[in-house]
């Protein structure tokens, strides 16, 4: 029997599953990664990305197509982390948009779906690379609406798109070297066709093992995180016209809707005459308000004119006034830099150099678009600054600082030494687009070098490195390996450091690290470069043993 339509409820179901098999292979996906740095990278990013995404769908209706996707996208939006992360919500956010205002889908609407999550995503990123996820969901999409022209099935229109993709993903190391010379495909591409194969398999009829989801970003989160936002502007008690802190959620009812069609624009303007502190949140399914009123009764009269309730609460703000007024009168200041970094050292080396807010993450954990978002909230300031310092998390930053309410600008700093170097040049008194541009200037004048160990055995860029070897990176590139750290890191400073040119070097120790390999690195700078200056601090990072920032 031939199947024309996918419904709401089919197409979350595939979105589901597409999540659980992207988690069940997350591991093998990791594996594919071209660094053998040990970094939860690909796999892990969109594991977590895809998570936040089903977790959104299982709160939403799913009574049409466009709710599944659109929900779909709320939630790989907010949950996106690093580049790979970011990707895919933008390739589900078009998919959205393609899909939008349709109860089902047919294989014509599904095509055109996958096309405008291609050209949403080719808008997000400033160089596309060829031989990435981008080039299998491009040629996914292409292959898909030629398959429509002649396929009314979607089960076999399904099967032939899979194919397409992973024809698509076994080409990506012939347009991208570095992964012809490791010997693999592209890790986000792999994760894509993983996502259509699960898919696929609820079309056939197969399920796959369950997997439990821990990050969701639903309606009530989102409020609750605006909530607490707007109660940073609470009034003086003695200003305080509207008593009662009023909430209410309604779940709408299509018989009152008849009645009373719900438009948020207007019902937040109607409300505005009851109160201040107005905050109103809808979806296709529930509105939540939070006011502050004098007669909460009156507003919750306005509110069950369009369904039921699901929660309502009132409470006396002046009999509250005081620790209210503890919490919320913090001013917002000028200037906030919200920057990442792993280990408590860094941490509070960061923060000495005039960091805000410093995010946990880095190289094992990239923080999401959610995560940053947060973290400008959590800075209080007109204007944010964020440093990312890490390639892999520019992305999800610049994704937080679009959906912000302050001005904010990424200086797009891929490393720890970039981004104190871009911090030691920051001004106060210059403006934002200034201070971005001369902080990213700062970051480009610093070499990185970085030592970590080897996560499996690999040959790249002419190395033969073995797993649990000691490398050597320079600005991300690795030039040396061995067996011993000490020869590594003798080897990396040797090619690093210029003499003539160079002035400083500053030790970062990681968790690792040991007195005696410290006692050791500055002899060995001292006896071979004696006009440059040393510095150490202990940056508790893990991951890197060392972190050398020379400039």
């Amino acid at each position: 029997m031939v199947q024309k339509n996918i419904d709401g409820a089919l197409l979350a179901k595939m979105v589901l599953t597409g999540a659980h098999h992207l988690t069940n292979n997350a591991e093998k996906i990791d594996a594919l990664n071209v660094f053998p740095v040990p970094d939860g990278d690909t796999g892990t990013n969109m594991n977590l990305s895809i998570t936040s995404g089903a977790g959104e769908v299982k709160q939403a209706s799913q009574d049409t197509a466009s709710d599944v996707a659109n929900a779909f996208a709320k939630g790989l939006l907010m949950g996106a982390r690093g580049n790979s992360g970011v990707i895919l919500s933008q390739l589900f956010r078009g998919f959205a948009k393609g899909a939008e205002g349709k109860t089902d889908l047919n294989t014509a609407d599904f095509a055109i779906a996958l096309e405008s999550g291609v050209k949403t995503a080719y808008k997000a990123v400033m160089k596309p690379v060829e031989g990435t996820i981008l080039t299998v969901a491009k040629d996914t999409a292409e292959a898909a609406k030629k398959i429509a022209e002649n396929e009314e099935d979607v089960v076999s229109f399904m099967e032939q798109v899979v194919q397409a993709a992973k024809k698509s993903l076994k080409r990506t190391p012939e347009l991208l070297p570095v992964l012809k010379e490791v010997g693999v495909v592209d890790s986000g591409g792999q994760g894509l066709v993983v996502i259509y194969e699960g898919f696929l398999a609820v079309l056939n009829g197969e399920e796959l093992p369950d997997v439990s989801h821990d990050e969701t970003m639903d309606l009530e989160n989102l409020v609750n995180a605006e909530h607490h936002k707007q109660a940073q502007d609470f009034m003086s008690t003695e200003d305080i016209k509207y008593g009662y802190c009023t909430e209410f959620m309604v779940r709408f009812e299509e018989d009152k809707l008849k009645e009373n069609p719900f438009d948020e624009a207007a019902f937040r303007e109607e409300l505005s005459e009851y109160g201040d502190s107005l905050l109103v949140v809808s979806d296709d399914e529930i509105v939540k308000v939070h006011i502050h009123a004098e007669y909460p009764g009156d507003i919750f009269n306005l509110g069950q004119r369009f369904g039921s309730f699901i929660s309502l609460k009132a409470e006396n703000m002046r009999e509250q006034h005081s620790s209210l007024l503890e919490k919320e009168e913090k001013a917002k200041q000028p200037f906030g830099i919200v920057t990442v970094a792993m280990g408590d050292g860094l941490t509070e080396l960061l923060k000495s150099l005039g960091a805000t807010v410093v995010i946990q993450g880095g190289q094992t954990m990239n923080p999401s678009t959610k995560d940053i978002a947060n973290a400008i909230n959590e800075a209080n300031a007109e204007n944010v600054l964020i440093l990312p310092n890490n390639k892999n998390i520019v992305m999800a930053a610049e994704q937080a600082a679009e959906l912000a309410d302050v001005d904010v600008a990424v200086v797009p700093t891929k490393t720890i030494p970039q981004g104190m170097a871009a911090m030691l040049s920051y001004s106060p008194e210059a403006n934002l687009a200034d201070n971005k541009e001369v902080m990213t200037e700062a970051s480009k004048q610093v070499k990185t070098g970085q030592i970590t160990y080897a996560v499996r055995d690999t040959q790249i860029d002419g190395l033969t490195i073995e797993n649990g070897n000691y490398m050597g990176l320079a600005d991300g590139k690795i030039k040396v390996t061995d067996a011993n750290q000490m020869t590594v890191i003798k080897e990396l400073l040797t090619n690093m450091i210029d003499a003539d040119e160079d002035e400083i070097v500053t030790v970062i120790r990681g968790e690792e690290a040991s007195d005696q390999e410290e006692s050791e690195i500055i002899t060995f700078i001292e006896d071979h470069f004696e006009d440059i200056e040393v510095e150490v601090h202990n940056g508790n990072q893990p991951i890197y043993s060392y972190i050398f920032s020379i400039e």
